[in-house]
């Protein structure tokens, strides 16, 4: 993994790392980046796991053993920081982050979001979404922000919500359209399309209006 044109990066994680999965299989693939760590805010989790067989450097700060959100926060910058990252990758990170931490590391975190934003910020998507009688569901990749799930949009993709699904099913149809699209946006960060300037997105030096939407064909389009 390691290599002088790959995008350093740290992967936050909570539970299973299913998405942190799909990353480890795309930079094995050739996505040009190098995760340089994989910390949990929860010790023994299936992604520390995924992390450990891939022979990635893991690290556990449990949130649990500190008094407050920000004293949690400082100590995870200061771990981040050891592994000097250009990009940080929340990736299942179920943590609300403190307006310092957003700040400090602002234009360098991404977050992935299991609904098509601004829909749906916060927890239980997938049964919301069927509460609430949508015809489709999805996922987003965006700039991590103070506000919650608020931040700038970069990517989505859609699902249809069929009859009879349950909240089970729709998940694992998001999750499979989240494996493609948060590689394909890192990808984008790691070639040196992809940034945020002045609170903008701006992809191949064009400011986006909107997420893009990925097609049926892969494609991202407009």
């Amino acid at each position: 993994m390691n290599g002088p044109d790959r995008l350093p990066l740290v992967v936050l994680i909570s539970g299973s790392g299913s998405n942190l999965q799909a990353l480890i299989d795309q930079v094995a693939a050739g996505l040009p980046a190098e995760i340089r760590a994989v910390v949990s805010n929860r010790p023994g989790v299936r992604g520390l796991e995924r992390a450990q067989a891939a022979g990635i450097t893991t690290r556990v700060l449990d949130h649990q053993a500190f008094p407050d959100r920000e004293s949690y926060d400082i100590a995870l910058a200061t771990v981040l920081e050891d592994f000097q990252p250009q990009l940080v990758v929340l990736a299942g990170f179920m943590r609300i982050l403190s307006p310092a931490f957003v700040q400090r590391f602002r234009g360098r975190m991404l977050n992935i979001h299991p609904s098509l934003l601004p829909k749906f910020r916060g927890l239980h998507t997938h049964q919301r979404v069927l509460d609430a009688g949508e015809r489709e569901h999805g996922a987003s990749v965006h700039y991590v922000t103070e506000e919650l799930d608020g931040g700038p949009l970069i990517l989505q993709a859609s699902v249809p919500i069929e009859p009879g699904d349950d909240a089970e099913q729709l998940a694992a149809k998001v999750l499979a359209k989240e494996h493609i699209i948060y590689p394909k946006v890192i990808r984008w960060v790691a070639e040196g399309r992809l940034t945020l300037q002045n609170g903008n997105v701006i992809l191949d030096g064009n400011p986006l209006d909107g997420p893009l939407i990925l097609k049926n064909n892969g494609n991202p389009l407009p």
